[in-house]
């Protein structure tokens, strides 16, 4: 099947400026962490982002060790782009990452000048791509001096295989030492990406405030906390969710009594305003300005097209919010 793009993909998604930067981001991003892998089904992924494109979203989201197996998340990607997008790459923000265990031996984890520019040779080459568009540090290391992470960060723009650098999961005091370090290279940080979702709050401690004083951008990942913040947990657990799943990023034991009591009542919320709980979820996200974009991931089309309609209701009423709150704290 040859894929044509949409005339009309830029006319209904939401573009926000990434910091202080040239960029603009779409609301909504699309992120490869599960569901691109080998395990999966290609031409279902293949079809998630023909209409990810189709619906106005340029920022495509993946790490050396995005699958499962590590890695073939990239290597499809990078297949659908030589069959589908090779004249749209200029249209395009795609990104990787490197931190996490990818290779044996004591070079193939966490922030060393060595791991992260060999992974990210390995990641150009898995994608076919001369370039990505934002390489990101994707966790601190205890171990290694910030410097030397941040420093080969800025030697990979420098060397021409990124355009800009990132950093995820660092918390507020080491993010603003990033920040410092990556201003003297002359390579500034674009964007911070944290875990960030109802249930998961640490970036407002302080990281948020960081962000906004430096330009720095932010991207929020696990935006429905593992599929948690949605509705197919308020019946149980299915057998095709991610908490039954053994490749599954969600703990069975992270679906407790009373995490799911709180998510039947923020359901009840999201009826009221006509949304689902995965598009309210989003949207209350993307009520502080300061959140660039939030990073979705899809099983299916339709499920991408769910959490796309999320754009169309962003603002919450003072009282939804109080409700939220006491929801969240009780």
């Amino acid at each position: 099947m040859i894929y044509q793009p949409s005339e009309n993909r830029y006319v209904d998604m939401i573009y926000r400026r990434c910091g202080k930067s040239g960029i603009k981001l779409p609301a909504i991003s699309l992120g490869l962490w599960h569901n691109f892998g080998g395990v999966d089904a290609f031409e279902n992924f293949r079809k998630i982002i023909w209409k990810a494109f189709d619906a106005g979203i340029t920022h495509f989201d993946l790490a050396n060790n995005y699958g499962p197996p590590p890695g073939s998340a990239e290597e499809n990607f990078g297949r659908i782009l030589k069959m589908d997008f090779q004249s749209h790459r200029d249209e395009m923000i795609i990104s990787t990452k490197a931190g996490w265990d990818m290779w044996p031996g004591p070079y193939g984890d966490f922030g060393s000048r060595k791991y992260l520019i060999a992974s990210l040779d390995q990641s150009l080459k898995r994608m076919k791509l001369d370039y990505v568009d934002i390489f990101y540090s994707h966790r601190p290391d205890p171990f290694t001096a910030l410097d030397e992470t941040m420093g080969a960060l800025a030697s990979s723009v420098n060397a021409g295989k990124a355009i800009y650098t990132g950093i995820s999961s660092y918390e507020s005091g080491r993010t603003q030492q990033a920040a410092d370090l990556l201003k003297s290279y002359n390579t500034p940080c674009l964007i911070h990406q944290p875990k960030y979702s109802m249930f998961e709050r640490w970036v407002e401690d302080g990281l948020m405030d960081v962000l906004d004083d430096n330009g720095i951008g932010c991207i929020a990942f696990s935006p429905l906390a593992q599929g948690l913040l949605t509705d197919k947990y308020l019946n149980g657990i299915p057998e095709d969710s991610r908490a039954a799943k053994a490749t599954g990023f969600l703990q069975l034991n992270e679906v407790t009594t009373e995490r799911i009591e709180k998510v039947k009542k923020l359901n009840i919320i999201a009826q009221n305003r006509n949304q689902s709980l995965a598009q309210m979820a989003i949207a209350w996200l993307l009520k502080d300005e300061r959140v660039t974009s939030v990073l979705v991931g899809a099983s299916n089309v339709n499920q991408l097209l769910n959490n796309i309609t999320s754009l169309a209701n962003l603002k919450f009423l003072p009282d939804e919010l109080h409700q939220i709150e006491k929801i969240l704290k009780g």
